[in-house]
């Protein structure tokens, strides 16, 4: 009984250390927020300095699985090579290390001060609140690794138990356990922090210890593959570069551990600073020498997966320069606007394509270039508040307003894509098949949208005016009549009790007028953005006119 008992405390303990780590990861990685992800794709051009990023953001946020996961989605989203993140991939196994440093000197002492910290910060009126969870998560990490060495400390006792895990083992036994365990539970900082604190209770011997944390830095990497599962393939390159990374360095050290392994044993200083200092030897040798090497390294990956091969080509997103000024401001954003209103072209031509064909290839396609457009829409967000700062004139604050109110009716139609392709989701969540029918009207909507997309984008690209282009009218209104035609069809199907597909199909006619109204309303606003005469804003864009099609 007291058994059970020693196993279901400790087991607690782990779940709890394991609880407090992800926490306090998550709390890093909201108070950051996009900024610092700017900051990483700024900062890592050089292969060194992103390996000291990659290190400095790691030992901050305690987990080189979330630092790896958040410069693959920035890969993903384009804002990051694929050279720059293999730095930053680098220099994370390093900032890993400062756990094992901190637990194996015992400073995790300081956690019932940290938690005391933390909650006052949390419960007080100050800006300094916002950092009060995280403190405490801090505190909590090192206080659920006391709360383990204290309920195993028992264990020290059972000589048998000792025995066993005090006598050296096949080193590739403990490797393996140690990619296994970590892979579980998504932190080599847990399966380190564990076998520290067995080695400091002498319950675990530093011969077994070392090959565990060896096999740790392999099973981190799970967490790597499961996030690009739906990213790109150029994310997929981040990924496997930190298995090959982690396991290159675990091959390296293998032959030396096979035949020097026995002398750890005769290590004089504690077992457990031993293991730290260790851990931290092997993830610095191992991060300078890929360093060294990270041009062929690259090139391999780039001959296995393809250079420079992503699903779809990413937009060119506007950036604030030394130098610029408020005029090449608006050119950057005329640009990336044209760019941006194609992209959402391709995105509504996929979406609609994936609910006629059903094939799983397009809708996960569209999927990824949805999620995409929503980070792009943060990166225009956090534009706009920097280019803030160079308006010296009325006019230009006038100018300025009309480009952002240009860009959200962009994010808007974005928005009524994204509607659309929920219809599709839903009825692929609810096994509805949409009859030939159905397929046709999606066909006639799709056309007729495809028509006014074009003619805008051609009218941006050759610098128009859509006021004086009559053949733009003429395409909205033959795609009022076939949205009025879709409505009147689908009234008639609807009153058939078997045709759920015609139910399901409601609201894409729905989201198609509401598309339709924001292309009109976008085209309108192109022209007051593009007129020079025009400087105040004094009335929003009016909405088309739904007259009911009698034919």
């Amino acid at each position: 009984m007291e058994v059970l008992q020693l196993i279901m405390t400790g087991l607690t303990a782990i779940i709890l250390f394991v609880f407090g780590l992800d926490s306090f990861s998550k709390e890093i990685e909201l108070i950051s927020g996009d900024r610092f992800r700017t900051f990483l794709s700024k900062t890592t051009k050089v292969p060194i300095l992103g390996v000291i990023i990659g290190a400095l953001v790691t030992m901050v946020i305690q987990s080189s699985s979330a630092t790896s996961v958040i410069s693959i989605s920035l890969v993903n989203a384009g804002v990051l090579s694929f050279k720059s993140s293999v730095g930053i991939i680098f220099g994370s196994n390093i900032g890993t290390t400062i756990t094992a440093q901190l637990v194996a000197f015992k400073l995790t002492n300081f956690a019932p001060i940290l938690i005391v910290i933390g909650f006052l910060l949390t419960i007080s009126n100050s800006r300094a609140s916002i950092f009060g969870k995280a403190v405490f998560y801090f505190g909590f990490v090192f206080f659920s690794l006391n709360l383990i060495s204290s309920t195993l400390e028992p264990l020290q006792n059972n000589e048998a138990l000792v025995a066993m895990f005090m006598q050296p083992q096949n080193p590739l036994y403990a490797l393996l356990l140690g990619c296994i365990f970590t892979a579980l539970v998504q932190s080599s900082s847990v399966t380190t922090g564990l076998a520290i604190v067995f080695t400091q209770q002498g319950i675990l011997g530093l011969e077994n210890a070392v090959p565990l944390i060896l096999g740790a830095n392999i099973g981190t990497t799970a967490t790597a593959f499961l996030a690009v599962i739906n990213m790109d393939i150029s994310a997929k390159k981040a990924a496997f570069s930190h298995f090959l990374f982690n396991v290159g360095g675990v091959l390296l050290f293998i032959p030396i551990l096979l035949i020097f392994g026995y002398k750890l044993a005769q290590f004089e200083q504690s077992p457990a600073i031993a293991l730290a200092n260790i851990h931290l030897i092997f993830n610095v040798t191992t991060s300078l020498i890929f360093t060294m090497f990270i041009n062929p390294f690259t090139r391999l990956v780039d001959y296995l997966f393809g250079e420079g091969k992503m699903d779809f080509e990413r937009i060119e997103l506007p950036k604030l320069s030394e130098g610029d000024d408020f005029d090449s401001v608006k050119q950057n954003l005329d640009t990336s606007s044209e760019q941006l209103f194609r992209f959402l072209q391709d995105n509504y031509n996929l979406v609609t394509l994936s609910t006629e064909t059903n094939y799983k290839g397009i809708y996960d396609a569209a999927e990824k270039r949805i999620k995409y457009i929503d980070f792009v829409k943060k990166q225009y967000m956090h534009y706009f508040s920097s280019t803030v700062i160079l308006i010296n004139q009325e006019k230009e604050s006038h100018d300025l307003i009309k480009i952002i109110n240009q860009v959200d009716y962009l994010f808007q139609i974005h928005d009524s894509i994204t509607d659309l392709f929920q219809v599709k989701r839903v009825a692929n969540e609810k096994y509805i098949e949409l009859k030939s029918d159905l397929l046709l009207i999606i066909r006639g909507l799709s056309i007729k949208t495809l028509d006014v997309f074009e003619e805008i984008a051609s009218e941006m690209q050759n610098n128009q005016k859509p006021s004086s282009a009559d053949l733009l009218k003429t395409l909205e209104k033959d795609l009022q009549h076939e949205i009025n035609a879709a409505n009147r069809s689908l009234l008639l199907l609807i009153s058939d009790s078997s045709r759920q597909d015609a139910v399901a199909l409601i609201s894409f006619v729905t989201f198609s007028q509401r598309l339709k109204d924001k292309l009109n309303n976008f085209a309108n606003l192109h022209v007051k953005t593009k007129s020079t005469k025009d400087v105040h804003i004094d009335h929003e864009p009016q909405h088309s006119e739904m007259k009911e099609d009698k034919s």
